[in-house]
């Protein structure tokens, strides 16, 4: 491992026709590189270790030294956009036995196991990945929560592919695979403003510290319904690690003396 030819790049999004397929775009001078072909698996060590699948980057992007993947891969590798990611070839065996586990209840049978084993042979996991599906225009999250053997590893036909009956733990659903920077479609200099003035103060506050500057201490995003405002929001939330909580003006009023600050006092408790 230690003699592993590794190269560092920067993250950036993926286009909208490679989300969800485990693949990530590398150029050519990287794949020369790492002894890599399109097809091959490399593992990618952000603050976490994931693995994709590598596939040649877009023309515009040769030499620019940039990795593309979808939110589910960042968030696997523990990354943001415009942050380092280290990459190199991954040491991937077959998977005897994967197990998953989705992110909240839902009801299936033995047909969509199989189902959803075929959608993913060919994809490399680690313990602890997301998955994200779309299943009858609805997406669903699983968690990796155990593979055989541990490491990377390949699903193929011959894994013994499993769903949990339950869903991961309460604890780990408050950081499950939400929206990402992908799912929104336009938004791109908003979404880049509102990344400016909360994720680079959330993710790297020593920044501010040293130039002496308060961060933002909150942002008003204004707009007719519908325009993605609250959407917004929360990929801004999910890609920075952060909690988000939704308050809608009718849940918090109430006719009764006293239960609107009750209400609003439950908020501030679970922030």
């Amino acid at each position: 491992m230690s003699g592993k030819k590794e190269v560092k790049l920067k993250v950036a999004s993926a286009y909208q026709r490679d989300v969800g397929r485990g693949i990530v775009r590398v150029d050519r001078i990287t794949m020369r590189k790492l002894g890599i072909q399109s097809g091959d698996i490399i593992e990618i060590v952000g603050t976490k270790n994931t693995a994709a699948v590598a596939w040649p980057a877009y023309p515009e992007d040769e030499g620019v030294g940039i990795i593309r993947m979808d939110g589910t891969i960042r968030k696997n590798a523990g990354v943001g956009l415009g942050e380092e990611v280290t990459i190199k070839r991954a040491d991937v065996k077959e998977a005897r036995k994967v197990v998953v586990a989705p992110t909240e209840p839902i009801m299936f049978g033995g047909d969509f196991v199989e189902w959803l084993h075929s959608r993913l042979i060919g994809r490399p996991v680690v313990k602890g990945d997301y998955i994200k599906v779309g299943v009858l225009g609805q997406e669903l999250t699983f968690v990796v929560t155990a593979t055989q053997p541990s490491g990377i590893v390949q699903i193929t036909n011959y894994t013994d592919f499993e769903i949990s009956e339950r869903p991961v733990k309460e604890v780990e659903k408050t950081t499950a695979l939400g929206v990402t920077y992908e799912d929104i479609g336009g938004l791109k200099e908003e979404i880049q403003k509102i990344r400016e003035m909360i994720e680079l103060p959330l993710k790297h506050p020593e920044l501010f510290e040293k130039l002496g500057i308060e961060p933002p201490k909150g942002v008003l995003l204004y707009g007719p319904p519908g325009t993605g405002k609250t959407l917004l929001a929360k990929a801004v939330a999910n890609e920075a690690n952060a909690h988000f909580i939704a308050i809608n003006g009718p849940e918090i009023m109430s006719k009764f003396y006293g239960e609107s600050e009750e209400r609003l006092r439950d908020v501030f408790k679970e922030a």
